[in-house]
């Protein structure tokens, strides 16, 4: 194999076909197939987990369980504003700890894709840049501009250091198998005209240069310079094909669902569209593709981007927000890993060969010399299922699907075909005093503090004029006051209040109490108001409270996108008929909350009123009181319906923005999501006319099992006695196999096949090591209907079903065959649906 420096790259690159990062005792290199790997080229399956959205506690069982579901590699973004929130001063403990994230991953005996960026996106606060950033003389962010490159070069040799010192590159034996540059940088590029193919040139010799001794990668950047490599993002990455023939077709982001905003619906991929782009990319010649999230998270305190982005990120991964398996999603994906590595030697060994088999129907084989062979038949019609005949054998592909054959003739898998079982999780309530369901008891537990409406800080500031709230805050608080005090002569003058706003929402009161609301969302953050209002003669206070729900993280200049209350604020139709524009006027600044700067959120003030009876549904008003952590190890959540607007700490922790009365529309939800056809993040949606979100995620690691400490400050009025604490628990499961289903991916064996063709076989093992199946709710053989939860007897069953002999079993495996139950229905593919309860 030839080996040449990294210095030589660009030509020799192209000469040889290779590139080879020389290393002391490992390489990792790439050509046109594949990376290669001591060697050895790889089929990778990688997935994304980030750090900063779980614990230190949850990272070993997340990657163990990323490396159960047939992983290679955990793919992460490096969070700039997370580490460096001062320019020079530096974060990395707790859940910012980078290097005891890697050698985690290394521990497990897993890779990593380190993504340094160090712009990220990724649905986080400003994209991942630091506020700091914007206020530095003559920066401009993403382009030829020399005191941004400066610090980007800072920031990004700061983390290939630190990698370095702790020997994480593969290069010195560790986990670090690829870093990234940049990102999607090529969706937006043609804004910033020439200055950008300068800026990505700057930015591919920059990296090379820290000498890291793995390659690096820019996904989205069609004009990735040698020798970086670029790659594809998206719903599908089949027909990506990348800049340069020396180069591997890769995938940075299969997207296993999307995002969630304040104010939309639950968005959820079909595990058969995205088992069926992954076959996809694998069948036309990919060989490293990664999960954009295999465990998306949460996102504590105020790190959400967007803005309106909401505290889950869960992004209906394979491992829940939770730290749980998403099935079927997580174990159909399983299986579908365990078919492609079957094809790995033949994958790797030579090129795609590509046949048509009718109008949308593909045959990919992986033919050698020596006798590999692998292939992969595809129905991408969204319509209906075919048969096709393929080396002599014929074939039925649903439509949307493909089979993968690791010997070019046996099916060990078709991604329409789900083996995995359903697990149906549930939600346990209690109050957060356990049994207490009296009102006045509940209400006596909880004690509170007012925040005062408008001025109330030492460091109040005015100025002339209405003030861009992120460079007049620095994004220290979500928060930010506009008082003015005006005289109207009038008596009790009847008037409107117009307000304008870039965002993201605001709360205007008069004279101390609240006028009127507004809010804007995910499509569009500004906010217009007419409120009609009284003035008294004399003065009158108009306060205008602005807030932030996430700094906007995508987009051309995307950092000079502002929000708060640039006007004009107005007073309309005065009883003299007259308009007065206010936005000129002197006006009064506050920074944050009055409870911000007391630190109400450690609960630990001396300032905590517990008096009865409690103050409910009111505006601007801090919430503390003292809970115990529910028994057992299962996830914690809280449930804060009742509540309206705000942030919640527990133990000094902040869980998140909250806000259970942003309602998402009752349209675009359906009972069932049809698989079929290209996917779209707006195609599969659930939880409509519900609140966007309800349970918050409590990290179990910052609960005490006694006298826990919850605050909130809620600001548009809620009553914290109707707040629960939720345990999520494991439901039932759930197993739909039907006699034309391939056999278990774990029982494939080529050899297998020389004799009479075993058939399909239902499989069912309990989530938890120490649960036994306990009861069959349901099971039926023949032509059944329903959901997990819901199945129903169809027109024929076999009376024989519920005779399976599961219980007392940690798992059990039943053929699906009349053998086993008879024939109820003769001349019907027929399907066995079991329901089982674990315990």
């Amino acid at each position: 194999m030839a080996m040449i420096r990294i210095e030589s790259l660009v030509i020799l690159s192209l000469a040889l076909g290779l590139l080879e990062m020389t290393v002391s005792g490992a390489s990792v290199s790439y050509d046109h197939r594949a990376l290669v790997i001591d060697g050895k080229r790889r089929v990778l399956i990688s997935g994304s987990i980030h750090y900063p959205r779980s614990t230190p506690e949850m990272w070993p069982d997340l990657i163990q369980k990323s490396k159960d579901g047939g992983l290679d590699v955990i793919e992460t973004y490096v969070f700039w504003n997370l580490h460096e929130p001062t320019r020079n001063q530096y974060d990395f403990e707790g859940r910012k700890d980078l290097v005891r994230f890697v050698k985690t991953v290394a521990e497990a005996g897993l890779l990593v894709h380190l993504r340094i960026g160090p712009y990220v996106c990724a649905e986080w606060n400003y994209g991942g840049f630091p506020l700091w950033l914007h206020f530095i003389p003559g920066i401009k962010f993403r382009t030829d501009n020399e005191p941004f490159k400066a610090e980007m070069k800072r920031f990004t040799a700061k983390v290939v250091d630190m990698m370095k010192q702790e020997k994480l590159y593969a290069s010195q034996g560790g986990p670090i198998i690829l870093s990234q540059v940049e990102n999607e940088y090529g969706n937006i590029d043609s804004a910033y005209g020439s200055a950008a193919k300068s800026y990505i040139n700057w930015a591919a010799t920059m990296a090379i240069s820290l000498d890291t001794g793995v390659p690096w990668v820019m996904c989205q950047q069609s004009d990735a310079p040698d020798p970086i490599i670029n790659t594809c993002n998206g719903f599908y990455c089949d027909q990506f094909t990348p800049n340069s023939k020396n180069k591997p077709k890769m995938w940075t982001e299969n997207w296993s669902g999307w995002f969630q905003s304040f104010g939309g619906a639950v968005p959820y991929r079909p595990v058969e569209d995205l088992a069926f782009a992954v076959a996809r990319f694998f069948q036309l010649g990919g060989t490293f593709q990664n999960y954009y999230m295999y465990h998306g998270g949460t996102n504590f305190g105020r790190t959400t981007g967007g803005p309106f982005i909401t505290t889950s990120y869960d992004y209906d991964a394979p491992i829940d927000e939770y730290g749980l398996p998403r099935q079927p999603k997580w174990g159909h994906l399983k299986d579908v890993h365990k078919a492609i590595k079957l094809c790995e030697a033949a994958l790797v060994a030579t090129d795609p060969a590509v046949t048509s088999l009718g109008p949308n129907l593909e045959a990919t084989v992986y033919k050698t010399g020596s006798g590999l062979c692998a292939a992969f038949l595809a129905n991408f019609g969204a319509q209906s299922e075919a048969t096709v005949n393929f080396n002599g054998n014929s074939y039925i592909l649903p439509a949307w699907s493909v089979s993968i054959l690791p010997d070019c003739k046996n099916v060990a898998l078709n991604t329409a075909k789900i083996n995995a079982a359903v697990v149906s999780p549930t939600f346990r309530r209690q109050y957060l005093k356990g049994n207490i369901v009296s009102p006045e008891a509940i209400q006596s537990d909880w004690s509170w503090v007012n925040e005062p409406v408008g001025i109330s800080k030492n460091n109040a500031f005015t100025k002339v004029g209405l003030l861009e709230q992120i460079n007049t805050t620095a994004d220290v608080s979500d928060y930010l006051w506009y008082s003015l005090s005006i005289g109207i002569q009038e008596d009790e003058s009847q008037t409107v209040l117009h307000v304008e706003s870039l965002g993201h929402a605001l709360h205007a009161f008069i004279n101390g109490k609240l006028a009127g609301s507004g809010r804007g969302n995910s499509g569009n953050a500004k906010v217009a108001l007419d409120i009609p209002i009284t003035l008294t003669s004399g003065k009158s206070t108009i306060d205008l409270l602005s807030l932030t729900v996430g700094l906007q993280n995508y987009g051309a200049f995307f950092d000079t996108w502002g929000a708060g209350i640039t006007g004009p604020v107005k007073l309309k139709g005065l009883k003299n008929g007259t308009t007065i524009d206010l936005s000129s006027q002197q006006w009064t600044y506050q920074i944050g909350l009055k409870g911000e700067e007391l630190r109400l959120s450690s609960g630990s003030s001396s300032r905590w009123v517990s008096q009865s009876p409690l103050p409910t549904k009111q505006t601007l008003i801090w919430y503390k009181t003292n809970f115990n952590a529910p028994a057992g190890n299962n996830p914690v959540a809280l449930d804060l319906t009742g509540m309206g607007k705000g942030e919640a700490w527990v133990n000094g922790q902040s869980i998140g923005r909250y806000w259970p009365t942003y309602i998402s529309s009752n349209s675009g939800c359906t009972d069932s999501c049809d698989y079929r056809g290209s996917f779209s993040a707006n195609k599969c949606l659930k939880n409509c006319g519900k609140p966007s979100q309800q349970l918050y995620h409590v990290p179990r690691s910052w609960l005490k099992s006694t006298m826990n400490t919850l605050v909130l400050f809620e600001e548009i009025g809620g009553d914290p006695t109707q707040i629960t604490i939720v345990t999520r628990q494991v439901g039932n499961l759930c197993s739909w196999v039907s006699e034309s289903h391939p056999l278990p991916v774990d029982m494939w064996s080529s050899d297998q096949y020389r004799g009479n063709k075993p058939g399909p076989v239902l499989s069912m093992k309990c989530p938890s090591p120490n649960q036994v199946i306990t009861y069959i709710k349901f099971a039926s053989f023949g032509t059944p209907r329903g959901t997990c939860g819901s199945y129903s007897h169809g027109k024929c069953s076999s009376t024989k079903a519920l005779s399976i002999a599961c219980i007392g079993l940690k798992s059990c495996n039943i053929g699906v065959s009349v053998d086993t139950f008879g024939d109820p229905c003769s001349g019907v593919t027929k399907s066995l649906v079991v329901e089982a309860s674990c315990t």
